[in-house]
């Protein structure tokens, strides 16, 4: 309810947001958003210990390297994180013809491309799920689609709450129907991969948070997290004013120093309006937000082959991406960054954190 009194908006979004930090350990309302590759341990613990809770995007992640990494950031705060999985979606459909044409167009932009480069598989879905379940964060999220009822039940067993990303008031619903604690609503602003429970919703359903968030609010009845394009004090304000509980934030993280990302993406986020990014599939083959660099204009371009379905494409472009690190070149490399990047500041991670709820805080008052 909002009322407007003697002048002031007066909110119930300041108690919503205290009684979700309550409920998880919090003392602010920030998520760090489980960015796969880009959450090393000190983020995390930068975040957890001004009052955040940290992530982990397990992706890429063997199961011995999940238990490294919990250890690690518990080893640098008492704070809570949540960890992430992909739901693995259907093979992928495999036709050698077209993925040469895919190769030959990467050689244009790096090292050549061997047909066995797209035979890469991620690692071992069930095995990244037991290890989450030793570990124990405080919640386990889930990203293009849902955990099996099975999954869920054993998390709850052992005190992990279940927080279900939706890109669609369909989608939340499906997942409060299913156990999720918390709904994170994920707007097409945010930057990397579109979080759709199917790859062909990611690019053809691409609702912005701010119409999304409130109809999420309003279709369920747990939590729901904001994220996407909130990067400062006054996407937090309005992401809570529209019905989130808490707020989950990636890209305005990606400058501060502990989260280590190669120099010339994190420069180039602090100049990247909103018109400069771009949903693609030339990095990995699944839908993601990131800088549209030289590459991504080429790859969507007329004559470019469609990418290699994922991760048959992540697997062709990751000479090119490897690279385009070393070499410190932008217009290759794998870039993500959401619409709001050029708010994103140079500062420690803690700093953000407060500065976001603090800021928040004031404009709600």
């Amino acid at each position: 309810m909002e009322l407007n009194v003697g002048g002031r908006m007066e909110t119930n979004s300041v108690s919503r947001a205290e009684f979700f930090c309550r409920r998880f350990g919090l003392r602010v309302p920030v998520l760090l958003a489980p960015m796969a590759g880009a959450c090393p341990p000190a983020l995390s613990i930068a975040v957890a210990n001004a009052g955040g809770m940290g992530a982990a995007g397990v992706l890429l992640m063997s199961a011995q390297e999940i238990v490294a990494w919990a250890r690690d950031v518990r080893a640098g705060t008492g704070g809570p994180f949540q960890m992430n999985a992909w739901i693995p979606g259907p093979a992928a459909r495999r036709e050698r013809a077209h993925e040469d044409r895919v190769r030959a167009f990467l050689a244009g932009w790096g090292p050549a491309v061997a047909p066995e480069d797209g035979d890469g598989q991620p690692p071992d879905f069930e095995a990244q799920c037991e290890a989450m379940l030793a570990v124990g964060p405080r919640a386990v999220s889930s990203i293009m689609g849902m955990f099996e009822a099975a999954y869920v039940a054993r998390l709850k067993a052992r005190g992990i709450d279940w927080f279900a990303t939706a890109t669609t008031v369909a989608e939340a619903r499906q997942a409060e129907a299913a156990g999720a604690d918390v709904v994170i609503a994920q707007g097409a602003e945010a930057g990397g991969h579109r979080g759709s429970f199917r790859a062909e919703d990611a690019e053809q359903r691409l609702v912005g948070l701010f119409s999304l968030l409130p109809c999420v609010a309003d279709a369920v009845r747990v939590p729901v997290v904001a994220a996407g394009g909130i990067a400062d004090a006054r996407g937090v304000a309005a992401a809570l004013a529209l019905g989130a509980s808490a707020v989950q934030i990636g890209t305005a993280f990606l400058r501060c120093p502990e989260a280590g990302i190669p120099a010339a993406w994190a420069e180039a986020l602090g100049r990247t309006a909103p018109e400069q990014t771009a949903i693609t599939r030339a990095f990995s083959g699944r839908a993601g937000r990131s800088i549209a660099g030289a590459y991504v204009e080429a790859a969507g371009g007329a004559g470019a082959p469609a990418p290699a379905p994922y991760p048959v494409q992540r697997g062709l472009t990751a000479k090119m991406r490897a690279a385009a690190v070393r070499e410190g070149d932008l217009q290759r490399m794998q870039a993500w960054a959401g619409q709001s990047a050029s708010l994103a500041r140079v500062a420690a991670a803690g700093q953000v954190v407060a500065q976001l709820w603090e800021g928040a805080r004031e404009i709600l008052r």
